[in-house]
């Protein structure tokens, strides 16, 4: 399954280098569900080319059916392929992972939704449906600037975290260890630690974090519903909610490293 909305315009490319191996490949029209076309595809393996929103709802048919799963980087930023070991501003050499190995990963779970990366509630989330409502024809720094400024007008969530009362701008459940930048997610080194990292900064400037681990959390919160974003999807969420790790739930197909 090919998104062609995402990133710079090379799912066509990439769909015909798949067929010439010998993949049944579907490009998604419209409005179509890509887990139900997963779910009713006749395959070994299910594959998606797209941004980590289109591949975290593929790789949730994979399990659930147990089947490998690969993926093509075609969208923006593409942090799960990265963390991968995959090139992004090559996607074609992605589908090596045909000819390549297996490898179990790990995956996150808020109550029954999956995330590869991350889930995010508070001024990310709200910056994500921010884009997502007011910037779909613009893109680049001031589009992302007037984003921040809408959202960050937000205040900090209330939370409880396994009990204990939390406030936080930001609040950052992540699929293993990440490294973390102002601004910015950092890469993963490695996808088989089995551990969820719990972040929550209370500045709008998130200088400093207060970091919890583990295989589980529940978090409660006073509001009906929290703005939440599932790999730079947006969402809401209906607190209490239990936010997991599911380890080597995915098997994953990744190209083999040169002899």
């Amino acid at each position: 399954m090919v998104n062609p909305r995402s990133g710079k315009g090379d799912a066509p490319m990439v769909a015909d280098e798949a067929r010439k191996r010998g993949v049944e490949t579907h490009l998604l029209e419209g409005d179509e569900d890509v887990q139900d076309l997963a779910r009713q595809a006749d395959a070994v393996a299910l594959g998606a080319g797209g941004g980590d929103g289109s591949l975290a709802a593929v790789a949730s048919v994979a399990i659930e059916r147990d089947l490998p799963f690969f993926c093509v980087p075609l969208g923006t930023r593409n942090h799960f392929a990265r963390d991968l070991g995959l090139d992004p501003d090559d996607p074609v050499s992605a589908l090596d992972a045909l000819d390549g190995v297996e490898r179990r990963i790990d995956v996150g779970r808020a109550d029954d939704r999956l995330f590869l990366n991350n889930l995010a509630i508070g001024l990310y989330a709200g910056l994500v449906r921010e884009r997502e409502a007011h910037h779909r024809r613009r893109r680049g720094f001031a589009a992302t600037a007037k984003a921040l400024w809408r959202a960050a007008r937000h205040r900090p969530a209330h939370l409880t975290i396994d009990g204990h009362d939390y406030r936080g701008r930001i609040v950052m459940a992540s699929n293993n260890y990440y490294e973390l930048n102002l601004f910015a997610l950092g890469r993963r080194a490695r996808l088989d630690e089995g551990k969820l990292h719990l972040y929550i900064a209370e500045g709008l400037l998130p200088l400093t974090w207060e970091t919890f681990s583990g295989a589980r959390v529940e978090i409660g919160s006073r509001a009906k519903r929290l703005r939440a974003a599932f790999d730079g999807e947006p969402a809401e969420l209906h607190p209490s909610l239990e936010i997991r790790i599911d380890a080597g739930a995915l098997r994953v197909l990744i190209p083999a490293k040169p002899s």
